[in-house]
């Protein structure tokens, strides 16, 4: 093979052994590209973190008695704050949790399943508090600061 000026006589900058100008092969290259589109797969799954999440301005408080389901040790109850779903659970018989209802992947609502939450979407599956357990590979739903007033049967979240 002829030397056109790039210093190789093996045909190193064309033909089936490399790419024409560039200096790399056509291996590096398909590898290099394969390794590029993993690592934009991955960023795309559990990047989202909390970008999905609304954030609550001030307080929202919710009377017990407007939701059975919290009641008891384990109830979940959904609700909306501005448009944006959230759900609240009893973990104790004075503790709640509130958490983000949009998934963190991509920001579709997650429904209650059982003792905790699936994505509809990806199949992501979080526990009551939020974190992610298994499913599509993300990060936990965003929680939010609750206290419960025993006296006036009232939960506050923000």
């Amino acid at each position: 093979m002829t030397d056109h000026g790039t210093g190789c006589s093996s045909g190193c900058g064309d033909g089936p052994r490399g790419l024409a100008g560039d200096g790399i092969g056509r291996r590096t290259f398909l590898a290099q590209g394969a390794m590029l589109a993993a690592l934009g797969a991955l960023a795309a799954c559990g990047a989202a973190g909390d970008s999905t999440a609304p954030s609550l301005s001030g307080t929202t408080s919710i009377k017990l008695a407007d939701y059975p389901a919290l009641a008891t040790v384990g109830g979940i109850a959904v609700l909306t704050i501005n448009s944006s779903p959230y759900a609240v659970a009893r973990t104790g018989a004075s503790t709640f949790v509130t958490v983000s209802r949009r998934c963190t992947h991509e920001g579709t609502t997650v429904n209650v399943n059982g003792s905790g939450f699936l994505c509809p979407n990806h199949l992501a599956r979080f526990a009551v508090d939020g974190t992610w357990q298994g499913g599509q590979h993300t990060s936990s739903l965003q929680t939010y600061p609750t206290s419960y007033d025993a006296t006036s049967g009232t939960v506050t979240i923000g």
